[in-house]
This record gives structure tokens, sequence and C-alpha cells, in this order.
């Protein structure tokens, strides 16, 4: 179980995906990718200037010392536990294996959903079965020892309340309710200084400032101009760039959510949507492009991000400051 520090800050990433539309390389014909004035503050604020090969020498580090703080606790709460550091890892996608502003690839995965590169590999090589080192101590515990092994290990188990906050998501992660692992985690990580009182107020503007995305100024025109492209497409209803994607999304939810009488999802259906899910987005590349759809958005969030960056440029450098004082 990684000790890796979390965020509940997730819009940044929206903006970057909107951007970039959801790519991880620049698209063809432009030049490399530029930073956004606040996406520079969020790769200090969590590490973005590491590499590949750093950051997972970080991870299975933390991994590491995480996993012999739990059995050191396990075994003061009276219970056995070997360290788990098999699942230390973290896989990347490369940017040849995930490239959707290339036409080739679009005609191919459309927005990645239904197939993807990654998921044909997974079909190819299956991965190799995990188990777990602590399987068979376990399974020779009696029903209420092991109820107890895993309170122990991970906490009581979540009330009502807790899954209610976990679905709205206003859940607040608090390591002493989370038992060895809480602790072990807590040790090795430490608090994420930019989720504390000190930075709540800015990391709440920060929100509050992405949430306003579509009604900055430019943006409607912008977004209205790809629409009128794609209804001439053939594909009208959709207000924004971004809707293009969720149809897709939402069709797919549904198919999961609702399996055959086998619990299998329909193949047919499935088969069906992808094939609706290519020629969705090989229309919205083309609109994109045609409209300038791209550029005109960076244009417009690189603005907004720099006046909100010349209004908080004071908070923002505390908080890089004590984010990078506390990894």
């Amino acid at each position: 179980m990684p000790a890796k520090r979390r965020t509940t800050i997730t819009v940044p990433l929206v903006a970057a995906c909107l951007l970039a539309a959801c790519s991880s390389s620049p698209a063809e014909g432009r030049a490399e990718e530029r930073t956004s004035p606040l996406g520079a503050y969020f790769e200090s604020f969590y590490g973005g200037e590491l590499d590949e090969a750093a950051q997972q020498a970080e991870y299975e580090e933390q991994n590491r010392r995480t996993e012999e703080l739990v059995a050191a606790c396990m075994s003061e709460q009276g219970f056995e536990y070997q360290p788990n550091t098999a699942s230390s890892s973290v896989t990347y996608s490369s940017d040849d294996e995930w490239d959707p502003e290339s036409r080739e690839w679009v005609a191919q995965y459309g927005y990645g959903m239904v197939t993807s590169p990654s998921s044909e590999q997974a079909e190819e090589a299956p991965p190799e079965e995990w188990t777990d080192p602590n399987g068979d101590y376990v399974a020779s515990l009696s029903e209420s020892e092991q109820a107890a092994y895993y309170e122990a290990l991970s906490g009581p188990a979540p009330s009502e309340d807790d899954m209610a906050a976990m679905e709205d998501g206003s859940y607040e992660w608090d390591w002493t309710k989370n038992g060895c692992y809480g602790a072990a985690q807590h040790e090795v990580v430490g608090d994420d200084p930019l989720q504390g009182e000190e930075f709540r107020g800015l990391m709440d503007e920060i929100g509050t400032f992405y949430e306003g995305m579509t009604s900055w100024p430019g943006m409607a025109e912008v977004e209205a101009a790809w629409s009128d492209c794609m209804s001439a497409a053939g594909h009208p209803g959709l207000a924004a760039q971004g809707d293009a994607v969720n149809s897709v999304s939402e069709e797919l939810n549904r198919l999961y959510e609702s399996p055959g009488p086998e619990g299998e999802v329909d193949q047919a259906a499935l088969d069906a949507l992808g094939e609706r899910e290519v020629e969705v987005a090989l229309a919205d590349l083309d609109c994109r492009e045609e409209t300038d759809y791209r550029d005109r958005v960076e244009e417009v969030t690189f603005e907004q991000e720099q006046r909100f960056v010349d209004d908080h440029r004071a908070e923002l450098d505390a908080a890089r400051a004590a984010a990078e004082q506390g990894r």
C-alpha cells in the first residue's frame, strides 16, 4: 500500500486536460508544451519536477519504510505481519502509447475509453497474480481474530456517515483512525502542509477559480465556435468540448452499471459504443483544429491564471516554500 502524499485539489488537472485535450504530448505541428502560470506552482507543490525514475525510486523507498513500520506496529498489537513490497511500482504511459492528438491514434481508440493501448496490452499479457504474503497467516485466524487483525491494520470499517462523505467528496483522511497503516504513512510522509488550515483558504480559492472556467472572458466564444463545428459535422447538442468526452463516458458507465444476467457487459453494445466513440472523437479533433480551439483556450487560460497569480503571489510563494520544505 503506497505512502504517497494525496491532495484533494483536482481542478487544475481539469484545466490541463482542457488545454491539452487530455494529451500528454504536444499537438501535431505545435512546439513544446508551455507550463501555465498556476501550473508552474502545482509542479513545485507536488514534485512534478522529478523525472519518472526519481518518482519511482521515491515511491519504492516510501513503501519500504511504511511496510517496515506497519510490521512493527502490528507486532505491538499482537499480530504477525510480513512487509509487502512486491506491489511497490508505478506504471507510466509513454507518449507513444497515449497520443490523442494524433488522427491515427484517435481513429483507432477515440478517447481511449472503450479500448486503449493499455487495455489491449492487458488482454495480450495479463499481469501476474499477486499473492498476499500475509494470506496464510490471516487464514489461520478465527473469524473474530481476523476482524481484530484488519482493524489493527487499517482501522475500523467506515461508518455510514463516512461512506456518504466519500460519495459526496467531503471525506477527510484522519491517520489516527486508520490503524497501523495510517500511523506508518503519517510518519513516513507526514502531513501535507497544503491541506492544513494555513493554506485552506488559498486551496479553496483555487478550486473556485477553476470552477468558473466556463465563464472566463473569451471562453464562451471558443466553445460556441467548436459547438457550431460539431453540429455541422452531425453531432448537435454539445455545448462545450468536454461534453463530447462526457457523452461517451456516461454511456460507458451505464453499460457497466447494468450488466446482463451473467454479470457481463453486453459486448455488442460495447462494440457499438466504441465505434461511436471513434466517430465523435474524430469530429472533435477536426473541430478543435478547425476552430484553433487549443491555442485559443490556452490564451484565455494563461491570461486568467496570470491574473490569479498576480493577486495571490505572496500566498502561492508561501505555499510553494512549505511544500518544498515538507518533501
